[in-house]
């Protein structure tokens, strides 16, 4: 994707949870395009009250979407995109670095702390205090509601992740993945995977959650450091594509080599990858361990290089033809019911959830020290219940749909 494919002056871009709607942040507000298509972006909003946004990220295909502006650094701004009203608006005590969003929270990276806010009403539910120093606002956060996980640098000099588990708001384990500072993240749809890269940009792993065993190793390269921007799986997570400052886009593929014994059919690269195997015994630990790193199943080759990219590997039709066709497939199926927004937060996640899941955890939302009481949080809570939207999203209290400002 080109910047001029989505405007002048493109400060930010970011996919939603489920890849089907791109967002972007411009010197004059943001857009959102739906993505369905190869063939192009169908622009589906656009807003210009908020000039120089750096931060725009939109909650599956709903009409939330939660915006940061260069001009108000410290302010998040969450909007209902379809009536154009503002639902709320929090500051915190530093630069908003990062937003993330599933069905069940909302997250808020700073440099030093995290807010995770419970979604339904917008709730702080935990702050994480004194981690280690992130100025690029690295985390991810999975979208699976039984697994329910964040993650996040554990360390500013070396690659530790540090898996927290959003539902029970609580540790579950840390992962020594690279030698260097990470540089990129990302879980798997079913937040059974999480890969990562550090800021050397050589090598991609691939860990199970919640065990942290490494189950994939990757090359990009052995030429040249490069800044691993993006990961991104593919919904099955079968594939996993990398991005960088330069103008390929790795795709590697994830599948289990066959075991030793297996027979397979000869051929030279089979012949060469026996060999490699053989000689990797007697060479240093280094060395063998470069031989057994699988490299990219698939290149794509952009015409542009040194800027940042955002990648995602999504199910996209070929053509309008293809579309309509599948469109009339699908209204000649028996109709199903719909769940609503309502009912999918409903969905009890698995294993027992803690108390402060209603409410506030046993740090009180504490910012540097400072207690924050619960009856800031009173005079209106935002109500995610309402069964005629998705999400639906009004005031408990007087209905106005007018967000108010609050300070976590």
């Amino acid at each position: 994707m080109e910047t001029g494919d989505v405007g002048p002056g493109l400060c930010c871009a970011s996919f939603n949870q489920d890849s089907t709607s791109l967002a972007v942040g411009t010197k004059t507000g943001y857009r959102l395009f739906s993505v369905t298509s190869v063939d192009k972006l169908d622009c589906i909003h656009e807003s210009i009250e908020t000039p120089d946004v750096y931060i725009v990220e939109r909650l599956f295909s709903s009409s939330l979407v939660v915006v940061v502006s260069q001009s108000m650094p410290r302010r998040m701004n969450v909007y209902h995109f379809k009536k154009g009203t503002e639902i709320c608006n929090y500051s915190y005590s530093n630069n908003i670095l990062a937003v993330r969003l599933n069905r069940q929270s909302l997250v808020v990276c700073l440099e030093e702390s995290i807010y995770i806010h419970n979604i339904k009403d917008m709730k702080l539910l935990k702050t994480l205090l004194n981690t280690p120093s992130n100025p690029s606002g690295l985390c991810a956060l999975s979208i699976s509601h039984s697994n329910s996980f964040l993650a996040y640098p554990g360390s500013d000099t070396i690659g530790e992740i540090i898996v927290y588990d959003a539902n029970n708001l609580s540790t579950m384990t840390m992962i020594p993945a690279h030698d260097s500072p990470l540089a990129a993240i990302t879980f798997s749809a079913s937040g059974t995977k999480l890969a990562s890269a550090s800021e050397r940009g050589t090598v991609i792993r691939v860990f199970s959650i919640p065990e942290g065993l490494r189950l994939f190793e990757f090359r990009r390269g052995m030429k040249r450091y490069v800044n691993i921007s993006s990961l991104s799986f593919s919904p099955d997570a079968q594939f996993l594509c990398a991005s960088s400052n330069t103008e390929t886009v790795h795709i590697f593929k994830l599948e289990q080599h066959s075991p030793s014994g297996e027979e397979q059919a000869p051929s030279w690269s089979t012949y060469v990858g026996k060999m490699f195997t053989a000689a990797s015994s007697y060479l240093p630990a280094q060395v063998s361990g470069m031989m057994s790193q699988d490299r990219a199943f698939a290149t794509v080759r952009l015409q542009m290089a040194g800027q940042k990219n955002v990648c995602a590997l999504a199910t996209l039709f070929g053509s309008d033809k293809e579309w309509e066709e599948t469109e009339k497939s699908k209204l000649m199926e028996p109709p199903q019911a719909c769940q609503s927004y309502a009912a999918t937060v409903a969905i009890p996640s698995s294993g027992p959830v803690t108390a402060t899941l209603t409410g506030y955890s046993e740090d009180g939302g504490a910012k540097k020290g400072e207690v924050i009481p619960e009856h800031e949080f009173a005079a209106g809570p935002v109500c995610l219940d309402d069964e005629t939207e998705f999400p639906p999203i009004n005031w408990c209290r007087d209905g106005s749909g007018r967000g108010k400002g609050r300070r976590p």
